[in-house]
């Protein structure tokens, strides 16, 4: 758990790099790449913690 949380955190800082990125030099490539790995990142944390709640309850 403590290690998918770690990549969750790692993949949520490489998307602000992207965002970050944008900023600095405007080439749409890094908005593209951050809002997908915002995508990604956040099913990827919805269906973990999904899991979770269902062990819970079952």
């Amino acid at each position: 758990m403590v290690v998918f949380r770690a990549l969750i955190f790692l993949a949520l800082l490489a998307s602000a790099l992207s965002f970050v990125l944008y900023i600095l030099t405007s080439q749409l490539r890094f908005r593209r790449w951050g809002i997908l790995t915002l995508l990604w990142t956040l099913a990827a944390a919805f269906i973990f913690f999904a899991v979770l709640i269902v062990q819970r309850v079952a």
